[in-house]
């Protein structure tokens, strides 16, 4: 298998920690890829022009929710994504909180650092960071029972902290007024998987 690969994607960084997590990642070889290169063959294996892709002997996958499932089902240890029940519910619904916070935060940064200044579109900013402060918000509401859980959904929220940590520290200073998330994510960034892929610039 091949994963189209970039080292500050978070959402490379939620497939990665599953590898790692599922004891896969021998067997997958890292293709780094531009996916803003105009000359990028990127699209060959994702039409979308996104990374993460993986290239499989069943086909192609993208997106992370769908390679890190297809991940999770290649294996026989501990699910990271929950088999049935409130569990499951709880795991994607995480999954889809933090992945929403990293869209935001996306959109948030190629506003303000790839648009030229003069064309920054000011209130789109404001909506952004809105949408992740109040994604925040949330993630410290939920915080107290994250307890030692490492579904697709912790991950996703490791990415997504991660991710504002490499980007938008000053902008968010989210830890200020999240106690219970900053502790929380204090304890997890100590886990081997996550210690292993903190984005670099």
């Amino acid at each position: 298998m091949k994963l189209r690969y970039s080292a500050t994607s978070p959402y490379v960084r939620k497939v990665v920690i599953s590898l790692k997590e599922t004891g896969l990642e021998s067997q997958v070889e890292l293709v780094v890829t531009n996916a803003w290169a105009p000359d990028t063959d990127l699209p060959q294996d994702n039409p979308l022009g996104k990374v993460p892709a993986l290239v499989t002997g069943e086909g192609d996958f993208y997106d992370s929710p769908v390679i890190a499932e297809y991940v999770d089902s290649l294996h026989d240890g501990a699910k990271l994504f929950p088999a049935a029940g409130p569990a499951r519910w709880t795991a994607l619904r995480r999954q889809a909180l933090a992945d929403g916070i990293l869209d935001a935060a996306l959109l948030w940064r190629v506003e303000t650092m790839m648009r030229p200044q003069a064309l920054v579109w000011s209130d789109w900013v404001a909506r952004q960071k809105g949408v992740v402060l109040r994604g925040l918000d949330q993630l410290e509401r939920e915080a107290a029972s994250f307890g030692d859980l490492f579904t697709i959904g912790e991950i996703a929220i490791v990415c997504a902290l991660g991710y504002l940590d490499f980007r938008f520290a000053e902008e968010t200073a989210w830890r200020q007024t999240r106690p219970a998330l900053a502790a929380w994510y204090a304890a997890i960034s100590a886990r081997p998987s996550v210690a292993a892929t903190v984005p670099l610039g």
